[in-house]
């Protein structure tokens, strides 16, 4: 997607560490005609799968998922990364280890929300080693849901996270592949 690559290379950051920082437009301050253009990417690109549902994990994939639901018209569920007073009922868990954060997360899901007749979309900011992903999908799984797919806004496709699931035959979709980063520059794959 040109438009984000664009708006990448103008704000995007890159950090010590393989980290490129774009919480001027994406994760932190959200850019919504931005966002309204990935949300129809997503669409174009899904748009022929029978999606019901769309699953993110909390927090910087929930702005990106409401956006892009509604042009599906589906809700948008989210995995939490932690266990709260006012979830009751049974619960999907896994484990979730953060790139960016260097943790391990227990995520949460509540059964009453996903069900094996769900056709599911997730859809993530980032995709770099593939955990949150992972963790995702066996959620997925475990509600006996079909999974159509990912749909991933930024991939460090210099990182095994997308090539790993792709192997594995799942569907990931991603509007921005950087092949490369450095201090002083960063390539996309095209």
């Amino acid at each position: 997607m040109q438009l984000l690559k664009e708006r990448i290379l103008k704000d995007g950051i890159v950090k010590p560490g393989n980290v490129l920082k774009v919480d001027s437009f994406l994760n932190h301050q959200m850019d919504i005609p931005l966002i309204n253009e990935i949300g129809k990417e997503f669409k174009r690109i899904y748009g022929d799968t029978p999606i019901t549902k769309i699953l993110t994990i909390e927090a910087s994939g929930i702005g990106i998922a409401c956006i892009a639901a509604q042009y599906f018209n589906v809700p948008v569920v989210f995995a939490k990364k932690a266990q709260s007073i006012n979830l009751d009922g049974e619960m999907y868990c896994t484990k979730v280890e953060s790139f960016t954060h260097k943790k391990v997360y227990d995520v949460i899901l509540s059964k009453k929300f996903l069900h094996a007749d769900d056709h599911v979309l997730i859809i993530d900011d980032f995709l770099a080693n593939g955990c949150a992903l992972m963790g995702l999908i066996e959620i997925v799984k475990s509600s006996g849901a079909t999974l159509e797919g990912a749909g991933i806004v930024i991939e460090k496709g210099f990182q095994r996270g997308g090539d790993t699931l792709r192997e594995q035959g799942i569907r990931v979709e991603s509007l921005a592949i950087i092949d490369s980063m450095t201090d002083e520059s960063l390539t996309f794959r095209e």
